[in-house]
Parts: structure tokens; sequence; C-alpha cells
């Protein structure tokens, strides 16, 4: 069946290449100019990398698109709309008498669908006797669906193309109207007399999402950092939006996604051949309207595009812009960027140098019970520190200088941060510096609790606990060291010298 997969294939080609013929119909092949605005996928914390092999974001799409608009009831026809698109969204304006009714066309074109939308219909059957060569044409009606025989029906009756000695060709003489080669939007309207219209089309479409990434180098006074952030964009739409004013929206917006719907039938066709008696076969259910398509996986993610220059006379790096958007923050590259299908994009969003950054360990202690000790990197966001700027969360990659050299010491998250916050950038978990609790004595209102911190790393380092206890409970220490308190916490802070050992004894009381 390979010859008839091919030919089929060839016709799609052609069928996508050529106009949709029709009386009342306009055809909008693509925009004259496109904005993508990219929203978070709203159910991925801050702090959470994006899933890319399934994008739960969402992007707002702003298209202009001029088109002759004819007398009377006319449909016009929006192609290469993204294949993600949420119909009840879109918005459309410029229009003489506006839209009487909307219509996402899911069902794309492709050997398969072709061959299922034209069940019932004529084709021309032509056929080649194998062991002679000799090649003829027939009328014929298809008269199955897509999936294993193909059963046609001829003058001669009812029987399976491709079998029996022949080798067989479906030609069509004509395309079904409302199968298109890319996504389409569909509208109705009407209009008093013929005329030019410049559209605006916008909408919601699903299968994108973005994200802050960020580099610290850590300097040689393991005091101050460089710290860059990147914006990253991900699509798993089909659909590329060449040269595209881009945006993306920080900040979470309460909205409901539709129901998704199924993913559009196409895609390549496979018949099998059958030489077993055959009944004339009942016809299908007629294919469902065109439904809402959730964009699917990105089944293979093409490698990061970075964009960091634009042409002019010094090469200047390409940053983002922040912009207020009431509680959300938007972040807007100022030159066009090519969106492309099922690909990511990173671009600059900052650049910091010598960051106040203060390198340490903690542990987290609720009454005596320790939990881990993690890798700590802590600054404030202020210009007095170095930043003072809104940070999207995102994953975080740090660097340490090794000799010439940089090496990768840890990877992390950061979650939103405000001006003026405090940014905490929680690595991995720490080998060589522990801490061990016992208890040293207790009573019917009282128990006394001996916190040890040690240290095998070879240099000095700065360790602190966060010790929890029950609304029912206060901590006292007993030692000399202080505790303070802070979002509810008692903290105890020491430096650690290289290879040594301290302690903490504390008492917790219940209260009256």
């Amino acid at each position: 069946m390979s010859a008839l997969v091919r030919r089929l294939a060839a016709l799609a080609l052609l069928l996508s290449s050529a106009p949709v013929l029709g009386q009342g119909i306009v055809i909008s092949p693509a925009p004259e100019s496109v904005a993508v605005s990219v929203y978070r996928a709203p159910d991925r914390s801050s702090d959470e990398a994006m899933n890319l092999d399934w994008l739960q974001g969402y992007a707002l799409i702003t298209e202009k698109r001029t088109v002759e608009i004819p007398a009377g009831r006319a449909i016009v026809r929006f192609e290469g709309v993204a294949a993600g698109l949420f119909p009840e969204s879109a918005i459309v304006t410029g229009l003489p008498s506006g839209v009487r009714e909307k219509n996402l066309d899911a069902d794309l074109l492709s050997p398969r669908s072709l061959y299922a939308r034209m069940f019932g219909r004529p084709v021309i059957l032509r056929r080649k006797v194998a062991s002679t060569g000799k090649v003829r044409e027939e009328r014929a009606v298809i008269r199955s669906g897509p999936d294993g025989a193909a059963i046609v029906q001829t003058a001669a009756g009812f029987e399976v193309a491709n079998c029996g000695g022949l080798e067989d060709e479906i030609l069509y003489p004509q395309g079904p109207a409302d199968l298109s080669a890319r996504p389409t939007l569909s509208i109705e309207t009407a209009s008093p007399k013929a005329q030019k219209a410049t559209i605006s089309l916008s909408y919601l479409a699903w299968g994108f999402d973005w994200q802050s990434n960020y580099v610290v180098r850590m300097n040689p006074d393991g005091r101050t950092a460089d710290v860059s952030a990147w914006v990253t964009l991900a699509s798993s739409d089909s659909t590329s939006f060449a040269d595209a004013e881009t945006a993306v929206i920080a900040g979470e917006v309460n909205r409901e996604d539709s129901t998704p719907g199924e993913r559009p039938a196409g895609g390549e066709l496979e018949l099998t051949c059958s030489l077993s008696p055959l009944a004339p076969p009942a016809p299908p259910a007629l294919p469902p309207p065109p439904v809402m398509a959730m964009a699917a996986p990105i089944m293979e993610m093409a490698d990061i595009v970075v964009t960091a220059q634009r042409a002019g006379p010094m090469n200047a790096p390409v940053t983002v812009q922040q912009e207020g958007l009431g509680d959300l923050k938007l972040y807007r590259v100022p030159v066009p960027v090519t969106v492309a299908a099922n690909a990511q994009k990173q671009v600059a969003m900052a650049q910091r140098n010598s960051v106040k950054m203060e390198a340490l360990y903690r542990a987290e202690i609720w009454e005596g019970d320790v939990g881990e000790v993690r890798q700590l990197l802590r600054t404030r966001n202020r210009k007095e520190d170095g930043l003072g700027l809104p940070l999207p969360g995102g994953p975080v990659a740090v660097f340490e200088p090794y000799g010439d050299t940089m090496v990768l010491s840890g990877e992390g998250s950061l979650a939103d941060r405000a001006v003026g916050e405090d940014v905490e950038i929680r690595l991995s978990e720490a080998t060589q510096v522990s801490v061990s609790s016992e208890e040293i004595a207790s009573d019917d209102r009282s128990q006394t609790i001996r916190l040890t911190v040690r240290n095998v790393r070879p240099v000095s380092v700065k360790f602190e606990a966060r010790i929890a206890a029950s609304s029912a409970a206060r901590i006292a220490a007993v030692s000399p060291q202080k505790l303070t308190r802070k979002d509810g916490r008692y903290l105890w802070t020491t430096d650690l010298r290289p290879n040594a050992m301290t302690t903490l004894t504390y008492r917790m009381v219940k209260s009256d």
C-alpha cells in the first residue's frame, strides 16, 4: 500500500498549496504583524522548572490582518493561527458588521484526514495490473474509514483496493473545502458592500510557558557574586510566529481553562489488504464538528536559541524591559523575536555584578528533631546590595572559582521576590556539615536538648539553625550563645572553623 500512501501525501501537499474556492469565502493566509505575550503555567510554582514535555502555560496572541470583504454574507478563514487556540477567547475587531459565528477548524489536511472526509464521495481509482503493467482508470466511491482496508464501490460492486494482483492509487478530483493545511479560525460576517478591512484578531492559546533562569558566579572573595538572569520561553504549538513583539508575564492570573478537546486526527494513512468475503459496510458516523484542541506535548524540543544581541554599531546586548501591569509584571523584549514551533528561546533579562552574597549552611529543627542540612546563598533584593529589581522565580545554577576556571558547585531555585525582600537560594543537601541532637535532661514541664554541629570542610563556614516549637512551648537558651527570633522561629547562628565543632544547649518549657 506504499504507492497509495505516497500518492495521498503528494495530493495533500498539492491541495495545501491551492486556495480554497467558493463564493463568499475569504482566505487570510498569514498575519501582517503579530504580538505574543506568554503567561506562566498557573499550577506551577514560581521556583519550579517548567516541564518541557508538557507545557501548561498559555499565550495571548494579537494579529493584524488585511482582508477584502465581499458584499453580503461571507466566511473569513484566518489561517496560521495557533493550534492550541481557545476559540471562545477569540476577539475580532475591524469587521464592518461584526462577527456572527466563529469556529476553530481543528481537522487539518493530511493523507488520513483527506481519505476520512471523502467517505461516500466519488474519486478516481487508477489501477495497474501487476502481471501485465496495464493501467486503467475508473470512477469509485470510498466506502470505508481510514483504519484497515480501503473499501471502495465501483461499477462491479464492493471491493478492496490494492488487492488481488492490482496496484491501486486513489485520485481526488477535489478536496473538502473545510480541510486546511494549517490551523484555521473561521468566522461568519456580513457587509453591506465590498470593502477592504484591517482586522485585529486576539486570542488565548494553550501550550506555551516561560521561566527565569539565573546563573550565579561567585567571586574569589567569597562575599560577592555576578548574577545573570535570563528569560526562557517555550512553545509546543505547531505554529511559528515570525518577528513577533514578545513579552512574558509574571504573576498569577485567576482563570479557568476550558475542558481539553481531542487532538485533531491526521497524519499518515495506513491501509491493509484483506481478501476475505466482505459484506457492504455500514456507513460510519459523520465526523464530529471541529473542537478546540489542546496542544500536544512536545515530541522533540529544538535546541535553545539564545537571542542576546541586536544589530547595531556596538552590538548592544538585548535585555528585556520591565513594565508594570497591575499586580503583574510584564517583561518586554525590545526587538522582534521569532517564537518558533516546538522550540525554546532565551533572552537576557538582567546582569548585576558584585552582588553581596552570603554563603551559609542551615538546619531545620522541630523541637528536638533535626532535619536535613542544606547549603544556602542569601542576599537582599536592594540596590545597595547590588540588585534592586523584581526577580521572577526560576532555577539557579551556582558556579565557584577553581584555579583559573569556574566549576558548577550547586543547583537550586528562587521563588518570586519583590524589591526589598530577602532572597534565599536553596542548594543541595550538605555532606560535610552535620548536626546531631541529644536529650540531656527532662521533667514534666521541660526538656533540655544539646545540638552539636560539625564542620569537616578545610575552610570556615557560617551555620544557622532554625528551631521551631509548638504553640504550647517556649524555647530558652542555656549555653552562652544567644537565640534571636525571625518569622516565628528561633535562630542560632555561629561560625565554624575548619574541621571544628560547637554545641548549643537549649530548653523547651511548656507554657502555662
